[in-house]
């Protein structure tokens, strides 16, 4: 019996986990969009050899294909960006310590993972709704999806552990966003989510206190209005009686 549930359970969990990821992968940053793209402007097949060439010299080349490290934003299209770029020279390394991380940690916990948004500029940050600081503009940081079935829950057993073994000492900082994507740079340590009581904690640490980071916040206090306050009425003077 337990044979036969084994494949069933797997197919539920497909099911389950396939719209989610539909919504999750880049809209016109396909791999046939990126050739595409290398095609419609002299000079970009130089860049992109750079950018290999650096990646080879570091040993982070087949990490993760070049044209998923080079995907800008999600909201390239509403935001009239590009669908992919290559960032300034002085920037490489930032993503080479990343990428180098992604291989030696993040795979081993998660397996294979897509890259779905690397480098932003300034303008399409700004537009895409990313923090002032954010680490997607010094290309330290990259958001991801897993490619193997999984569940929100089951991401956060797995990356959190790994986060908090390794990541100090890394520099890395970790954030959870919705469905199964996450975010992973090498800029500074630190985690964030919305999950706790008030949305505003990291699921990381929902669960080293051992409550459910998928639970719903809690819904704020009730305002309690108090009615206004009637003012005491005054006697109605009476007429002094007269003196005889």
């Amino acid at each position: 019996m337990r044979r036969a549930f084994a494949p069933l359970a797997a197919v539920l969990i497909t099911l389950s986990v396939a719209p989610a990821l539909a919504q999750e992968l880049p809209d016109g940053q396909s791999e046939a969009d990126y050739r595409a793209w290398l095609d419609a402007a002299p000079g970009r097949r130089g860049e992109v050899m750079s950018f290999e060439a650096w990646q080879d010299a570091a040993g982070v080349r087949n990490v993760l294909p070049t044209y998923q490290v080079i995907r800008t934003a999600s909201m390239w299209r509403p935001c009239g960006g590009a669908p992919f770029e290559v960032p300034p020279f002085t920037l490489w390394p930032g993503m080479t310590r990343t990428l180098r991380f992604i291989r030696d940690h993040v795979k081993p916990a998660v397996g294979e993972v897509e890259a779905v948004s690397g480098y932003r500029n300034p303008v399409l940050n700004v537009c895409a709704r990313g923090s002032e600081r954010s680490a997607h503009l010094d290309f330290f940081a990259i958001d991801l999806v897993p490619l193997r079935p999984t569940t929100r829950r089951q991401l956060f057993r797995e990356l959190c552990p790994m986060h908090a073994r390794y990541g100090r000492a890394d520099g890395v900082g970790l954030g959870f966003y919705a469905f199964t994507r996450f975010h992973i740079d090498t800029r500074s340590f630190r985690r964030w989510g919305a999950a706790g009581p008030g949305g505003n904690e990291s699921p990381c640490a929902v669960l080293e206190r051992g409550a459910d980071p998928e639970a719903p916040p809690l819904p704020p206090p009730p305002v309690v209005t108090m009615p206004p306050q009637s003012q005491p009425t005054q006697p109605t003077p009476q007429p002094m009686p007269q003196q005889p």
